[in-house]
């Protein structure tokens, strides 16, 4: 396919059905790494990045098999034989340093080429990750365009607190915690749901994680994990999507799978530019009423409006008065 053609001036009326979310998914490959038998991942996004995670996992030795289901996936960690990111793949994305835990778990050792990110918006630096992953004993050094990481003895648990609290960096450093001595306390932790579904899967695997407060996450280190088995939650900007779809069309969706607790600052918004939202049994209608009225959105970290729904949200915002 080349191109899409779309004839508008219809409004979108029906069901869609949510998948996994795309900030879990992926993620969820990488952690299964960290145990000593297979694990399988259910409702994962049919998308690039799992594409992405397929073809590293197998560049350090690791095993995907595709299930009858194609949003699940097995992954056997137990053939890992390299602790090297391939500069091929590592550039292409900005999530490689979340293998550095694994590899570090599997073979005391870790080397990263320098990780891609978004050309739009330009760097992305990782340096408060790797502050939490000295902080756990891994020693870091950066030379030819690569990250070494070495821990010999093993990672040991420690308090720390990110200046910033930072999404990524919270999964990176729940994830290196998780194979540690001790127990480790991550201050300033991000708040993100998509967090709060790794940890789940790392339980299932035979972790301790709480939050012990909404920003302190505890993590008790194991010497062994094992494989489990893991759903992946709904994708929150994919409702989002279709919940924005509906209204600037001036129709009416049931976003089934749409869980009202991580949308709740979205729900206000689109309450008060006139929009009318239901809650069922099975997701969120999203209908067109009356004349959408315009409003502010200030962006930031989870349960604030998301970064991510900005553009729709413009987009919508057309179809406003005001």
């Amino acid at each position: 396919m080349t191109k899409y053609i779309v004839t508008g001036g219809k409004p979108l009326r029906g069901k869609v059905a949510l998948h996994g979310a795309k900030n879990a998914g992926f993620k969820a490959m990488i952690a299964a790494l960290l145990a000593d038998s297979p694990s399988t991942i259910c409702d994962l996004g049919l998308i690039s990045e799992i594409d992405f995670a397929k073809k590293t996992i197998s560049s350090l030795g690791g095993n995907v098999a595709s299930l009858s289901d194609p949003h699940c996936l097995t992954i056997e960690p137990q053939n890992l034989n390299s602790f090297e990111i391939s500069p091929e793949l590592s550039i292409k994305s900005r999530f490689s340093p979340m293998y550095v835990g694994p590899l570090l778990a599997k073979f005391g050792r870790a080397i990263l080429p320098v990780p891609g990110g978004d050309v739009v918006i330009g760097r992305r630096p990782i340096n408060r990750q790797l502050d939490g992953l000295q902080a756990l004993g891994a020693k870091v050094e950066f030379r030819n365009g690569a990250y070494y990481f070495e821990s010999k003895n093993g990672l040991v648990g420690t308090n720390f607190r990110f200046h910033k609290n930072t999404h990524n960096g919270t999964e990176i450093l729940i994830m290196a915690a998780c194979r540690a001595k001790g127990i480790t306390i991550i201050e300033n932790a991000a708040l993100e749901p998509e967090i709060d579904d790794l940890i789940k899967f790392l339980n299932l695997m035979g972790e301790e994680i709480s939050r012990v407060a909404p920003r302190i996450i505890r993590v008790i280190g194991k010497e062994n994990l094992s494989g489990a088995k893991h759903t992946i939650m709904k994708d929150r900007n994919e409702a989002v999507t279709y919940a924005c779809a509906s209204l600037a069309t001036k129709g009416e969706i049931v976003v089934e799978g749409a869980d009202p607790k991580v949308l709740e600052v979205f729900l206000e918004k689109v309450k008060e530019i006139g929009g009318n939202t239901q809650i069922k049994e099975n997701g969120i209608s999203f209908r067109f009423e009356k004349t959408l009225t315009a409003t502010d959105i200030v962006a930031a970290p989870y349960p604030a409006f998301m970064t991510d729904w900005q553009p729709l949200w413009t987009t919508l915002m057309t179809q406003a008065e005001g």
